[in-house]
């Protein structure tokens, strides 16, 4: 591909997308921590949502150097660099499909043991199959400079190659587009399932029905549950757009506003996961804060138990979704990052 046809990456771009890949590595890297401090919390759910995160971060670091470098021809590091965002990114499409299928298992069909079986499966396909597509890719040399077309900076497939569409389809696309199919309707059998339960329990159970539905916990479950397959796309499409637009030849895959949200939505999943599953998980959140907010003795810190309101009360509101607007919510989301740098300086210092 002639140099003349790259996707220009400006400064702009590279600064907010690199914030994007810091965020996802620091959430990718909370989940594992917290998983690892508490044992209470190793359920095999758990497990599998480490095992994504490790692909998360994975793909964080590898982003992360793609686009400070925003390679410009096949090198070495170009190479390497767009062979492990190959393997992170394909193995973080399987994860994220397999935590979808034993949550399935586990509700739907009501077998523990049936789902725990299938952890072995999820490790062999999750791990294999991305492992070898990405070492068929470099045997074939399919992996190189691919002029920011369908990237942001980083190398992918080697647009040089005359079948690069076909192994764009298999290092990535056909995988996410079985995701955007598989997402959705396990997440709504599941959804449909929970609130099947729970009319049954509150038939015979009235006095369930008069506590406030916001704040129960199956009502949470189920946001959450919606939420989790509308997240994924919302992050994934705007690489499927550019994809889609690379195939028509069409210069709208330049847009400077499609590029950043293509550059984020690849590499903001971990930080997603890090705000669904640690910091709106009430049982987390509340030791997270705990942890940061007191001394070594386990007595309160007096000076922090301010903040510690005005985070707590941030990240109700976001953890219920009784946002009013999406100032509201932007005002939250600031107000949390500031807190939580204040806080973790304070125990630094202290």
């Amino acid at each position: 591909m002639a140099e003349t046809n790259r996707t220009e990456v400006h400064v702009y771009e590279q600064v907010v997308i690199l914030s994007s890949c810091v965020l996802s590595f620091f959430g990718s890297l909370l989940i594992i921590c917290t998983f690892a401090r508490w044992p209470d919390l190793r359920t095999t759910a758990r497990k599998l949502l480490v095992y994504l995160s490790v692909t998360d971060l994975l793909s964080a670091l590898s982003y992360f150097y793609g686009v400070l470098r925003s390679f410009n021809s096949d090198s070495g590091d170009c190479i390497a660099q767009g062979a492990i965002s190959t393997f992170a990114n394909t193995s973080s499409f399987f994860w994220t499909v397999a935590i979808a299928i034993y949550l399935y298992v586990f509700i739907v069909k009501s077998s523990q043991r049936q789902a725990n079986n299938l952890v072995l499966y999820f490790h062999l396909i999750s791990w294999g199959v991305p492992f070898g597509i990405t070492v068929a890719a470099l045997s074939l040399h399919k992996i190189g400079y691919d002029a920011s077309e369908v990237s942001v900076g980083w190398c992918w497939v080697n647009l040089q190659a005359e079948d690069h569409v076909l192994w764009m389809l298999l290092t990535a696309k056909i995988w996410e587009f079985i995701a955007y199919v598989t997402l959705p309707v396990l997440y709504i059998l599941i959804k449909i399932h929970i609130n099947r339960a729970h009319a049954a329990l509150s038939e015979y159970r009235p006095i369930l029905t008069s506590s406030p539905v916001s704040h129960s916990p199956s009502s949470m479950a189920d946001r959450k549950l919606t939420i989790i397959p509308i997240i994924f796309i919302v992050l994934r499409m705007w690489s499927t757009i550019r994809f889609l637009l690379l195939l028509t030849d069409s210069p709208a895959g330049h847009n400077p506003v499609l590029v950043t949200l293509h550059g984020i939505g690849n590499t903001f999943q971990g930080a997603a996961n890090c705000i669904m599953f640690v910091l709106l998980t009430p049982s987390i959140r509340s030791r997270l804060v705990a942890q940061l907010c007191c001394r070594e003795s386990h007595a309160p810190n007096k000076r922090n138990m301010h903040i510690y309101c005005y985070f707590t009360q941030c990240l109700d509101i976001l953890s219920t979704y009784q946002l009013i607007s999406i100032k509201q919510f932007i005002t939250c989301q600031i107000q949390y990052y500031f807190l939580y740098t204040i806080i973790v300086f304070i125990n630094i210092f202290n």
